[in-house]
């Protein structure tokens, strides 16, 4: 209870009021009641006013919040959510590792990502690490929910779950052409058109952006990317002159990449000396994915109170991440980030991935980390709600059935490399003789809640159940016809329910308090009587308006009785997926975001403000040992790796008809990357970072604006982790300039 009291309470509200219903803009004066009419089933609460009044905490990134950046990089745009923490990778924020409340942030493999009410990760039950992410550059605004109201939202409901809003289809004919070019050939080029005539509707956009990278290989080849992205939506009015209306939408989406990307980082001082170096045996790393998805939605609207809502849905996701994987030498095989990390130790092997000697036939393995995915399914819901006397009501129903599995078909190839750093082809893999298994899940879900309003009370109780079957087959590395002579099976089953309640008491039309409780549930893995994430987990907080400032407070408490670790490559680990048993873990923290616009109602210029920070506490409660690329030796108190205690971001436009300019400053603290307690060791230390973003527009006409980017203003040089393996830098300063075409 001493930890549940020391809980304060946080601030939230809006920048603006963001747009609503395909393209329909709704007035403060007339959203007041927006929480008691069913919103597009596409999002979780619809607009800011929504979200600001939900009984648990909730953020809403509104078209206009992320236009201003013309955010391509989804690791930017969410940092101006409290509550999230994040660790870079490549620069590009190409697989973000994203964290609400403490989560392991590892790949976003334990919060619930969608895109319009769909999960969207690869295989979210059976293999969760999210090596495809949505484009956040053809988002039309974002949704973030914390606390005891996501119970509807799963499987994962510890830290929260964040819901991508694609583009909707306009109500009238419109488009928009946008273009830009900068620093490192980064480009980008994005146009969109849609129109409704009568009871039809479409919308049609397509993204290209890429650039050939801040990194340098002695070879000269670009180490940069490039990415499409196509989004077709079709949609329909069924017998529009019947009394019970049907809409019908189709949504086809597709998305490849090709990026010459790493796992590999580096050593301590050759970060000092060139951050941005890369080792020449990383010269041949290559990642390849595309992604499909299909959605068939159908709203059958019986009256303005009553809707039933369902999706069928199908992602498919191919990659191959070509990457070097390992050196052996005299038939002893070194890691990747021991020999980063102890460079005097292994001096053989890292003069073999530095390329500075003529290294032996098949020192170097290259594996191709090949892999498919698929999702699909069938989820309804249904939305009921009613007024009666003082009190309204809403009863959401839903359904989900789900599929997922990952097929790895795996190889490894070796190489030699010269002492001027090139790579020859020693000995070709066999595809399907490193890794040849399939993982899948078959996931049951339901959950129901009602909220009940009464005079200045809100109560949302909620139940949410979960029934899962895991299995893999596991062909082994002889049989790579599949012919199941060798088949090692195994499965796991798990079945929860998980409550959750939240209450919101306002004061007046300026101050609110809300607060809630729920358990936390995350998937374990198939093996055999492995036991799920379980935690129960608490917050209360306050939103409030004074004057021009608009807030929110939250504290929170997670409680966990059973976190567990997966063995993830991506954080030096092995790549086997599997989960371990960390026990019991508290973490705890405090949110604050502020809103504050400087300038007079009638002036001519308008100064908005925002403020955000968030304070994390993670302590675990007893002592264990990880593998020591994954956690390392843990002992009681020890503190999580990769979350830091402390960051904030602010944001100050200057907004006039004829231009605005946005600033957006960003505060990362220090975290670790192996668990431990005190002064962090400099070898498992990442340093805190200040970057400072800039934007521009100049609206030449009503049709045409000139755009203007810079990231990193002050070309700071910092380091955003150590994982997968050595240290990796940050994106260095950077400006694109570009026209926006709208009509």
């Amino acid at each position: 209870m001493k930890k549940i009291v020391s809980l304060i309470a946080i601030l939230s509200v809006s920048l603006t009021f963001g747009q609503t219903k395909k393209t329909e803009v709704y007035t403060l004066d007339s959203i007041q009641n927006l929480d008691e009419i069913i919103i597009n089933t596409n999002y979780i609460f619809g607009n800011k006013y929504v979200a600001k009044h939900r009984t648990g905490s909730a953020y809403f990134l509104s078209p206009k919040e992320l236009q201003k950046f013309s955010f391509t990089d989804v690791n930017r745009a969410l940092r101006a959510v409290p509550g999230v923490n994040i660790y870079e990778e490549d620069g590009f924020g190409l697989r973000p590792n994203i964290s609400l409340r403490g989560t392991s942030p590892e790949r976003s493999a334990k919060i619930t990502v969608m895109e319009d009410g769909i999960l969207i990760a690869p295989a979210p039950y059976s293999a969760s690490s999210a090596y495809y992410f949505p484009t956040i550059a053809r988002m039309q605004a974002i949704e973030v929910l914390k606390g005891s109201s996501q119970v509807q939202f799963g499987p994962f409901t510890t830290g929260g779950a964040i819901n991508m809003i694609s583009t909707q289809i306009p109500t009238e004919f419109s488009g928009l052409v946008r273009a830009s070019y900068g620093s490192f050939n980064s480009n980008q080029l994005y146009a969109k058109v849609g129109d409704t005539r009568g009871n039809f509707g479409y919308m049609v956009e397509f993204l290209n952006y890429g650039s050939d990278g801040f990194k340098n290989l002695p070879s000269g080849k670009d180490t940069g990317f490039n990415k499409n992205d196509l989004v077709v939506k079709l949609a329909g009015d069924l017998f529009p002159k019947a009394e019970v209306k049907q809409h019908l939408e189709f949504k086809f989406q597709y998305s490849d990449e090709n990026g010459n990307e790493t796992y590999l980082g580096l050593s301590e001082n050759d970060f000092a000396n060139n951050p941005f170096y890369r080792y020449p045996s990383s010269n041949n790393d290559l990642m390849t994915t595309n992604h499909t998805q299909y959605v068939i939605t159908h709203q059958l609207d019986f009256t303005n109170d009553f809707r039933i809502t369902t999706n069928f849905y199908r992602n498919n996701f191919a990659r191959n991440w070509y990457k070097l994987n390992d050196i052996t030498l005299n038939n002893i095989k070194a890691g990747l980030a021991s020999i980063l990390a102890d460079p005097i130790t292994y001096a053989d092997y890292y003069n073999v991935v530095n390329g500075t000697v003529d290294s032996p036939a098949d020192a170097i393995a290259l594996k191709a980390n090949n892999r498919n995915y698929y999702s699909q399914g069938v989820q309804t819901k249904f939305d009921y709600h009613w007024n009666a006397g003082d009190f309204f009501h809403d009863i959401e129903v839903g359904l989900r059935y789900h599929y997922d599995e990952e097929d790895r078909y795996q190889w490894v190839d070796r190489y030699s490399i010269s002492s001027n750093g090139d790579l020859n082809l020693t000995t070709a893999g066999t595809p399907g003789t490193d890794a040849n298994r399939i993982s899948s899940a078959n996931a049951f879900a339901s959950f129901i809640t009602y909220k009940i309003k009464w005079n200045k009370w809100t109560f949302t109780p909620g139940l949410r159940y979960e029934n899962i079957s895991l299995q893999r087959k596991d062909f082994g590395k002889n049989d790579v016809n599949r012919t199941g002579a060798n088949l090692a099976t195994r499965e796991n089953n798990v079945d929860v329910f998980i409550p959750g309640i939240g209450s919101n008491y306002r004061f007046s039309e300026n101050f609110s308090m809300f607060g809630g409780v729920h358990k936390g549930f995350s998937p374990p893995g198939n093996q055999v009587g492995e036991q799920p994430e379980k935690s129960i987990n608490y917050e209360l907080g306050t939103r409030f308006t004074l004057g021009k400032l608009k807030g929110e407070f939250v504290g929170f408490f997670n409680d966990y009785s059973n976190l567990l670790g997966s063995d993830i490559a991506a954080t030096g680990g092995t790549g086997s997926l599997d989960q371990f048993n960390a026990g019991e873990v508290n973490v705890s923290g405090l949110e604050v975001l502020l809103n504050y616009n400087f300038s007079k109602e009638d002036a001519t210029i308008a100064l908005p403000f925002s403020f955000g920070y968030t304070f994390t506490n993670t302590e675990f409660q007893n002592s264990f040992g990880s593998a020591v690329g994954i956690w390392g030796p843990v002992s009681a108190g020890d503190e999580l790796p990769y979350i830091p205690r402390h960051q904030f971001n602010s944001t100050l436009s200057l907004e006039h008809k004829n231009f605005e300019i946005n600033i957006n400053a960003r505060f990362n603290g220090e975290f670790r990357t192996l668990a431990g307690k005190g002064t962090i060791p400099q070898n498992e230390l990442v340093p805190s970072n200040f970057i400072v973003d800039l934007s521009g527009k100049y609206y030449i006409n009503d049709k045409l604006n000139a755009t203007l980017n810079v990231i990193n203003l002050f070309n700071e040089t910092y380091a955003v982790s150590r994982v997968p393996a050595g240290l990796r830098p940050g994106h260095p300063f950077g400006a694109f300039a570009g026209l926006e075409f709208r009509f």
